[in-house]
């Protein structure tokens, strides 16, 4: 009796289906941008949020930077804009959307 070894397994043997190799060898790869992407979407969402809050959050005497560079000193607030006094000498005043407001300033910034 001849006994004959075989270098490969046969078409039914024990060999791990190959979406399986594909996953054990990328796999971490894989996570690791799902990961990298959940904390980035996740930022970007809490940014906006701040963003929001400051908005929702103004009233009248704040002073603002615009995200022209504008400083100003909040006169009124409305819905969809703000009107902002520019000059105080000459009581120039300009309107600005919402969404042009940059950051309101703190005190030490005022100073």
């Amino acid at each position: 009796m001849i006994i004959v070894a075989q270098s490969t397994p046969p078409a039914g043997g024990n060999a791990p289906p190959p979406a399986f190799q594909f996953l054990q060898s990328f796999g971490p790869f894989i996570l690791l941008l799902v990961v990298l992407w959940f904390f980035v979407i996740r930022s970007k969402q809490k940014e906006a949020k701040v963003k929001r809050d400051m908005l929702d959050s103004l009233k009248k005497n704040d002073r603002i930077e615009t995200i022209g560079g504008v400083l100003g000193t909040v006169v009124e607030v409305r819905d969809g804009e703000v009107v902002v006094k520019v000059d105080e000498t000459s009581n120039t005043k300009m309107r600005f959307r919402r969404s042009a407001i940059h950051r309101v300033l703190s005190d030490d910034e005022k100073k």
